[in-house]
């Protein structure tokens, strides 16, 4: 479960949350249009699932002719207008990953891993910041207790995003093109 923290001094700037100290507990704090969003820590099941997206984007973008890098857990500023800093569980990046966080120019796919305490307001409200800001493409993965259970892959098209290929638990290897590299996904290798 993630909760919208509004403070009667906000809205508050992405140079605010880069002035933030890190969270000791692992829970992530993110900036949605000038109030905090904060998310426990991820479980063992999404983190897995994470390393697996991860990988299997790397192994993707390997052949591309341009440098481009997967990554998890890392922060994207949409710009100071939007007053929104998120953390998406995965990014491509078209640079290299030196630092802690990167304008959304830099990103070429985001990812979120959806817990079941996620609202569908939270969900809504990530996509449509990542397409305000932008970037190309979209994963939104479902899952339950043992990992995922569905990924929506998702393209921008005219600033939204529309679904273009879905990936549920037993349809075994689908060939995703909304990707920087096209790949092959089974979402059963992404569980435990």
């Amino acid at each position: 479960m993630t909760a919208l923290v509004q403070h009667e001094i906000g809205p508050f700037t992405i140079d605010d949350w880069h002035a933030l100290p890190a969270r000791a507990d692992g829970s992530r704090l993110e900036l949605l249009e000038g109030y905090w969003l904060v998310t426990p820590p991820p479980s063992g099941p999404h983190q897995w699932a994470e390393k697996q997206l991860v990988n299997l984007l790397d192994r993707a973008i390997a052949s591309t002719p341009n440098a481009l890098y997967a990554v998890g857990g890392i922060g994207v500023e949409s710009g100071t207008e939007r007053r929104t800093a998120l953390i998406p569980d995965f990014v491509v990046l078209d640079t290299a990953p030196l630092g802690n966080s990167f304008g959304a120019e830099h990103v070429r796919l985001a990812g979120e891993i959806w817990s079941p305490g996620n609202t569908a307001r939270e969900q809504r409200d990530k996509l449509d910041a990542c397409a305000e800001a932008g970037i190309p493409f979209f994963w939104s993965v479902a899952q339950d207790g043992r990992g995922p259970t569905e990924l929506v892959a998702y393209r921008l098209d005219e600033g939204r995003y529309a679904p273009a290929t879905s990936v549920r638990l037993g349809d075994g290897p689908v060939h995703l093109e909304e990707s920087p590299a096209p790949l092959e996904l089974d979402i059963a290798t992404l569980r435990l």
